[in-house]
C-alpha cells in the first residue's frame, strides 16, 4: 500500500529568534517539501503565543503560493468559530483564483488559543446569530460554490475560482466524521492531538460508512 505524504507547519519560533526568522523558515520548508515531492503543505492557526508565528494561515498561504510552483497549500485549519463563514469563503475563493487547483481549505472546531484571545477574536460578534458549528460549516460550504449571475440579487462569495479549494474538516470524533461525510468534505483525523488507536479506528470506520467508502487523512506528530 502506498501513501501520499504532506506537511503541516506551525511556524515555531526558536529561542532567541524573531517571528520573521520563523516565517522565512516556514517558506523554506514549503519550498523544500515541494522539491522532495510532498503532496500538500498546510499552515496552522494559533493565537496569543510567543512560541508560534502563524495566527493567520490565509496570509501565509498567499505568500507561499507566490514562491512555489505546484505543491498544494492550505490551512490546517481555519478556526471557524471566530469568523464569518462568508468571509472565509471569500478568502479561499480568492486564493483559489490566484492559484487554481492548488488551494486546500481545512477547517477546525478548536479555538486555536486560550480564552483571552478567543474573547478578543469574537468581540462584537453575536454568538446567538452564528448558530452551531455544523450550521456555520454548512453556510461556508454553500458560499464556496458561487452560483452564476441571474435575475435575482443574491449573496455570492466572489470571485468565482476556476477550481474551488478542496475542503477538509479537522476532527477526532464520530460527530466530525458524520458531519464531514454529510457535506461531502474530506475528514482529517487529528491523531497528533488524540492518538487513541481504538478511537481512530471508530472514527475512520464511521467516516468510511457515512461517505460511502471515502478515505480520510490522518495527521500524526513528527
Amino acid at each position: 500500500m502506498s501513501y501520499r505524504l504532506s506537511l503541516l507547519d506551525k511556524s515555531p519560533i526558536a529561542y532567541g529568534e524573531s517571528a520573521s526568522h520563523a516565517l522565512h523558515r516556514t517558506l523554506q520548508l514549503a519550498q523544500q517539501a515541494e522539491a522532495w515531492g510532498y503532496h500538500r503543505f498546510w499552515l496552522a492557526e494559533h493565537h496569543n503565543t510567543d512560541r508560534l508565528a502563524s495566527p493567520s494561515p490565509e496570509l501565509l498561504i498567499a505568500w507561499i503560493i507566490g514562491q512555489t510552483q505546484h505543491i498544494r497549500v492550505g490551512s490546517g485549519g481555519v478556526m471557524l468559530q471566530h469568523y464569518s463563514p462568508y468571509k472565509v469563503a471569500e478568502n479561499f475563493n480568492l486564493l483559489a483564483s490566484l492559484a487554481p487547483g492548488r488551494i486546500d481549505l481545512g477547517v477546525g472546531k478548536a479555538p486555536g488559543g486560550l480564552p483571552l484571545s478567543t474573547r478578543a477574536l469574537q468581540q462584537g460578534i453575536h454568538q446567538d446569530e452564528k448558530g452551531s458549528f455544523a450550521e456555520q460549516l454548512s453556510l461556508l460550504d454553500s458560499w464556496l460554490d458561487v452560483p452564476p449571475v441571474g435575475d435575482e440579487e443574491i449573496l455570492r462569495a466572489t470571485p468565482q475560482p476556476p477550481r474551488p479549494a478542496n475542503r477538509f474538516l479537522l476532527g477526532a470524533s464520530e460527530q466530525s466524521a458524520r458531519l464531514a461525510a454529510e457535506l461531502g468534505w474530506q475528514l482529517v483525523f487529528a491523531a497528533h492531538h488524540n492518538g487513541d488507536p481504538l478511537l481512530m479506528e471508530q472514527v475512520l470506520n464511521s467516516y468510511r460508512h457515512y461517505s460511502n467508502g471515502k478515505q480520510a487523512l490522518v495527521a500524526v506528530q513528527v
